[in-house]
Parts: C-alpha cells; structure tokens; sequence
C-alpha cells in the first residue's frame, strides 16, 4: 500500500511560480509511475504530467508542456511538479497519483493523494 501526500498549493497571481511536492509511505516508491492530474470546478480530472519510475521519462499534457515540469527523488520518495508562467486557467485541485505498470494518461492509477487547491488570479 502506498499513501500519497501533496503540498505546496496556494494562490499565486498570473506569471507567477508554484513548487508542488508529493511525499510517498512505503519502501516501494521508485517501482511506481508517478503522476500529477488536476480537477477544477466542474470539469472531470485531467492529466497534466507523469514521470516513469526511473525518472528518465516525463510526459505532459499539451497545455503545460513548456511551462511545468515534472521530476521525481527516488531516495526522498517524492516527486515534484514545478510550475511557471501560471495562468488562471491552470487553477484547480491538483493531485498526486502512483501506479504501478507505468504511465496512463486516464485516471486510471493505482493511488491517490487528497489534492492541494492551486489557484492562480488574474
């Protein structure tokens, strides 16, 4: 069992920059794919980028390709989602995800943290 716990939300203005963290229990984290995804106000979750087990892939959602990235500390069992040139579009619960036979762009992964509220104002 993997329990998955995001940090670093908040409200930042339009251009600015956010440092999303997610602290991962368990010895097996580096066998996991690791995922971010967000949901804003009734709209379905959606995939925004992911990272292979090892690290030395990265995968991202055409809207924040250039502008997020995404990386992973197998030895700190955690993985990041660093966010520039934010928009307010781009304000939504963000959410952590592990899965175990790699990377999806659906929902359909394995864990699931809480989420962290990212809301960016104009």
């Amino acid at each position: 069992q993997v329990q998955l716990v995001e940090s670093g939300g908040g409200l930042v203005q339009a251009g600015g920059s956010l440092r999303l963290s997610c602290a991962a229990s368990g010895r097996t984290f580096s066998s996991y794919a690791m995922g971010w995804f967000r949901q804003a106000p009734g709209k379905e979750r959606e995939f925004v980028a992911a990272i292979s087990w090892s690290g030395n892939r990265a995968y991202y959602a055409d809207s924040v390709k250039g502008r997020f990235t995404i990386s992973r500390d197998n030895a700190k069992n955690t993985v990041y989602l660093q966010m520039n040139s934010l928009k307010p579009e781009d304000t939504a619960v963000y959410y952590c995800a592990g899965r175990i036979e790699g990377v999806v762009t659906t929902t359909r992964w394995d864990y699931w943290g809480q989420g962290t509220q990212v809301t960016v104002s104009s």
